[in-house]
């Protein structure tokens, strides 16, 4: 990357910085603003032609609108994935009649067996999904793995534990 670019890209960094980590942090919160923040100005690096871009500012500020659409589109998708208790449904109480009983056993080990027949990184994925809550983001980042590749690790298994379910 040629001097010219660097030296203009920091400039840009540091007249508009303040704005942007104010409109992140009112779209996704602090927790994530930097984060986008960050995304935002290496988004803009890797713009071939920076140069010619008319309003910087305003560019940097789609940018930011767009990487906020992005996380809250993948927050959405990640609670389409329901925790292990919303597969089985609410426990009986212990006035239950015996069928149901009967029946809420017989789905929770059916839901085990098929969680044990997944694939080693599948299950890992649901697992920390599922039962440590964790986010996709957090997940990719303790495996080492793209988003993207959890989202279908974690399709793959609860495509599979509701066929179990049956």
């Amino acid at each position: 990357m040629s001097e010219k670019k660097t030296r203009f890209i920091r400039d840009l960094f540091e007249r508009n910085r303040r704005a942007l980590t104010a409109y992140l942090t009112r779209r996704v919160g602090a927790e994530d603003a930097s984060d986008l923040l960050q995304e935002t100005f290496v988004r803009a690096l890797r713009h071939e032609r920076l140069d010619d871009v008319a309003d910087p500012p305003a560019f940097l500020q789609q940018i930011a609108a767009n990487l906020t659409r992005d996380l809250a589109r993948r927050r959405r998708t990640e609670h389409k994935y329901l925790a292990f208790d919303q597969l089985l449904g609410e426990r009986p109480s212990s006035e239950a009649r015996q069928d149901e009983i009967v029946d809420y056993e017989r789905r929770a080990r059916r839901l085990r067996e098929a969680i044990e027949a997944l694939p080693p990184r599948c299950r890992e994925v649901f697992e920390f999904c599922a039962f440590e809550d964790l986010s996709f983001r957090e997940i990719a980042l303790r495996l080492g793995v793209t988003e993207r590749m959890v989202r279908q690790h974690m399709s793959i298994a609860m495509q599979r534990c509701w066929a179990a379910l049956g």
